[in-house]
C-alpha cells in the first residue's frame, strides 16, 4: 500500500434505529465528489428495512462486539486507510474503530458517548425513555412509535415530515445496546464494550452536534470529545446551530456532509498498522 496516498473512500455508519439506508443522501453526494462510499450494516442488516421490520429477534440478538468486529472486517479490505463517519451509535462505533488504528480520519455526528461520559442531559433521557421503562426491553428489540421519534430525532420537522422520515428509515434497537450502553453504562463495574483508552494515538477525530438535538444534546459531545484531552491525536468539535439528531437528512444536511468531508480530508493521517487488530 502507498501510504502516500489521500483517502478516497468514505466509510459511514449508521447508529441505532437505522440503518444502511439512512445514508442514502451522503452516499451521493460524496460520490459525485469523486469518493467511493461504503456503508457496511452491522451483522445481519444486508437485508431492507421492512424486513428487519419483521425479523426483530435479529436486530435483539445483536453484540457490540461482533458488530465492530463486523465493520473492522469490511474497512480492512479497504486499500488505502479511509475517512470513517459514524452517527449516533455509528459514532460511538467509529470511535471503537479509530482505536483500534482503523482509518485515516474519523467524523462522529450526533454520536452516543463511549464509556465514561457522565452526562445525561434531561431530553436524552426522555428520548430514550420508551426502551429504559421496561425492565424486559433489555431482551427486546425495541423501537419508537412516530411520536416518540418526532420528539428523539426529529424535533425541528413538522409531525408530517417527521411521520415521512419514521416509514422510511426506522428499525427497532437492541434494547440492551440501550440499557447496558447508555445512561446506566457508568454505573456498572468493570469496563463495558465501549470502553476505549482516551489516552492512546488514533487517527484526527472530530464531533459534530445539532445545537437542538434531543436524544444526543452538544453537552454529551463536548464531554465526549474532552476525554481525549491526554491523547497525542487531533480532537475537534464543530456544533451547528438549529440542527436536531436528524442532522443528516433534514434539511441543510449538505453543510454537515461537507464540513465533515473538507475536515477530514484536511486533516487526514495514514495509520501506521490500517491491518492491526487490537
Amino acid at each position: 500500500m502507498n501510504d502516500n496516498r489521500s483517502p478516497d473512500t468514505v466509510v459511514l455508519v449508521h447508529g441505532l434505529w437505522m440503518t444502511p439506508r439512512s445514508w442514502e443522501n451522503w452516499v451521493q453526494h460524496y460520490q459525485a465528489k469523486g469518493f467511493t462510499v461504503l456503508t457496511p450494516g452491522y451483522p445481519g442488516f444486508d437485508i431492507e428495512v421492512e424486513a428487519l421490520r419483521a425479523n426483530p429477534d435479529l436486530i435483539a440478538n445483536l453484540t457490540v462486539p461482533e458488530t465492530v468486529d463486523h465493520l473492522a472486517t469490511a474497512i480492512k479490505k479497504v486499500e488505502t486507510p479511509p475517512i470513517i463517519i459514524g452517527h449516533s451509535f455509528g459514532g460511538t462505533l467509529t470511535q471503537l474503530l479509530l482505536a483500534r488504528g482503523l482509518g485515516t480520519a474519523g467524523v462522529v455526528v450526533g454520536s452516543a458517548p463511549t464509556e465514561g461520559v457522565r452526562v445525561n442531559p434531561l431530553s436524552q433521557a426522555k428520548s430514550l425513555f420508551p426502551a429504559l421503562k421496561n425492565p424486559a426491553n433489555r431482551h427486546k428489540a425495541v423501537g419508537f412509535t412516530p411520536e416518540e421519534f418526532h420528539y428523539a430525532f426529529t424535533n425541528t420537522l413538522t409531525k408530517e415530515d417527521s411521520k415521512a422520515v419514521w416509514d422510511r428509515y426506522h428499525i427497532p434497537a437492541p434494547g440492551h445496546w440501550v440499557w447496558e450502553f447508555g445512561l446506566f453504562a457508568n454505573f456498572k463495574p468493570g469496563h463495558q464494550d465501549t470502553w476505549l483508552d482516551y489516552s492512546a494515538d488514533r487517527a484526527p477525530l472530530l464531533f459534530i452536534a445539532g445545537e437542538k438535538d434531543h436524544i444526543m444534546p452538544p453537552s454529551v459531545s463536548k464531554s465526549n470529545a474532552n476525554h481525549y484531552k491526554k491523547s497525542p491525536a487531533l480532537t475537534e468539535y464543530h456544533e451547528f446551530e438549529g440542527r436536531d439528531h436528524w442532522t443528516c437528512a433534514a434539511p441543510g444536511w449538505e453543510a454537515v456532509a461537507d464540513d465533515a468531508l473538507n475536515w477530514a480530508l484536511e486533516h487526514a493521517q495514514v495509520t501506521s498498522d490500517h491491518t492491526a487488530d487490537s
